[in-house]
């Protein structure tokens, strides 16, 4: 009987012992992160139709835990309009690529991050950048099939409405002329020339959706005929 009661006291005795180390391994807290996030571009002006590029990020200010989770998404304000409209999402909230975003008009863009729970339960808090504003000229064409006569094309419509042309004389722009685009938004125009170089340059006047887009050129008189020179 002795020998059964020491058996059990043992027994007793190693079961206590385990109760204070299951206790030590209880989990960590989890901690809420502090994001910012931001967006830029390699340029703040466009032409339509152009790819726009942009660089974006989600950051933290804790370096235990760098990388955000989840998704941000880019947002477009147009002209006119007070409503944000999303473009585009990324999955890969700390570094952000937004592919296929086309130049279409003026415009502010803004990245809105909201926010995400790591796999260790870090919870990261909401953040957006400050909008970014990306001016949009329209795509002026211009070709010299002979001599001085000058063809144009602009895009998109801008079918009825007016393009100046400028002459350079010393240093300042002066009007020379202004001439009305065709309803396929087209015109046409023979510049003087003479011996000497004479710079022209077309406008279209700048509005709330597009910014002014401007095409430079020369002529000059040959002893055969006149050259047009566009840059």
């Amino acid at each position: 009987m002795r020998t059964t009661r020491l058996i059990a006291g043992t027994m007793t005795a190693a079961l206590l012992g385990v109760t204070p180390m299951a206790l030590a391994t209880s989990a960590e807290a989890a901690v809420t992160v502090t994001t910012a996030t931001t967006l830029t571009s390699e340029k703040a002006a466009y032409m339509y139709g152009d790819t726009i590029f942009f660089d974006a990020a989600v950051t933290t200010t804790d370096p235990a835990n760098p990388y955000a989770p989840g998704a941000a998404t880019l947002y477009i304000q147009r002209p006119g309009s007070t409503t944000w409209e999303p473009l585009a999402s990324d999955d890969g909230a700390s570094y952000l690529y937004f592919v296929d975003i086309v130049a279409e008009s003026n415009a502010l863009y803004k990245v809105v991050y909201p926010g995400g729970v790591d796999g260790t339960g870090d919870v990261y808090t909401p953040s957006e950048s400050a909008p970014f504003a990306i001016a949009t000229s329209r795509n002026l064409t211009i070709k010299n099939p002979r001599g001085t006569f000058v063809k144009g094309k602009i895009k998109p419509d801008y079918a009825k409405k007016k393009v100046v042309v400028q002459k350079k004389v010393g240093k300042k722009w002066k009007k020379f002329r202004a001439l009305k685009t065709s309803k396929k938004s087209t015109f046409q125009v023979t510049l003087p020339a003479s011996r000497k170089r004479t710079y022209w340059r077309f406008v279209v006047k700048a509005n709330a959706e597009f910014a002014a887009t401007v095409a430079e050129g020369s002529t000059i008189r040959y002893r055969s005929a006149g050259r047009v020179a566009i840059r």
